[in-house]
């Protein structure tokens, strides 16, 4: 049975919005980044400049040139165009989820200001989130609420793990509660040893809209690997890539 709710809340995406996507997940550490990584390198295949942002990134390390995400890293090294590293990642801490810092104002006019200037750069922008959809910033707000004012397209990552279908639908009604599109959604074999994998990806199929964009297995190194062979963007409008030699086992 379909998630209904969530069908008759959820906006239909226009194949045109391809240009802005916005990768949230799950949970927190269910591959955003490498899922993110896998829609750029598809993008460039596709013959479109792309570019990964990052708008607030945590458990920074300190360097010598200053604060730097290992998230953010891997978009900037996985865009096509070769761009500051302020320019992918404007707003970054090193505390992890729970801030040390909590009701801090958040910089949103920094972060809509640097989506702007990457959008007037590049054919597709990919924003990836901090945490899940309802994953709180500083001032005790979700990002959630930047990304309804900007209206972006959400593409959803599945940790494939225990309890990631309550995970995924209760997600997917708080994306279309919001009045966003959601573009597809991602599953992401974190747990090999994970059983009944492909009835739960059955299952998800049947209860989330949103097309299949494809399926990530589990991966050492995943982050340093070509992903695009992994995904299929057609239904969003975007042509097919070669996949010879993409998947690298």
């Amino acid at each position: 049975m379909r998630f209904t709710f969530f069908v008759k809340r959820c906006k239909t995406l226009r194949r045109s919005e391809v240009k802005n996507l916005f990768i949230t997940g799950t949970d927190t550490a269910v591959g955003k980044t490498v899922v993110s990584r896998a829609l750029l390198q598809y993008l460039a295949r596709a013959g479109l400049s792309a570019v990964g942002f990052k708008p607030v990134a945590r458990n920074a390390v300190p360097g010598a040139e200053g604060l730097r995400s290992k998230d953010a890293l891997v978009l900037q090294s996985s865009s096509t165009l070769d761009l500051p590293y302020s320019a992918i990642n404007p707003l970054i801490y090193e505390e992890d989820e729970v801030s040390t810092r909590p009701h801090e104002p958040m910089d949103y006019a920094l972060l809509s200001s640097s989506l702007h200037r990457l959008q007037q750069q590049a054919d597709c922008v990919v924003t990836e989130g901090t945490g899940g959809w309802r994953s709180l910033m500083n001032d005790a707000k979700p990002l959630s609420g930047w990304v309804a004012q900007h209206q972006l397209p959400v593409v959803l990552v599945v940790g494939i793990k225990q309890g990631c279908l309550n995970h995924a639908l209760l997600t997917a009604e708080a994306i279309g509660r919001d009045g966003l599109p959601l573009a597809g959604w991602v599953a992401n074999r974190i747990n090999p040893g994970l059983a009944h994998y492909a009835e739960l990806i059955s299952v998800l199929s049947d209860n989330i809209s949103a097309p299949l964009l494809g399926e990530l297995p589990y991966l050492p190194r995943a982050e340093q690997r070509d992903l695009a062979g992994y995904l299929d963007l057609t239904s969003l409008g975007v042509a097919p890539v070669p996949v010879s030699g993409a998947k690298i086992a």
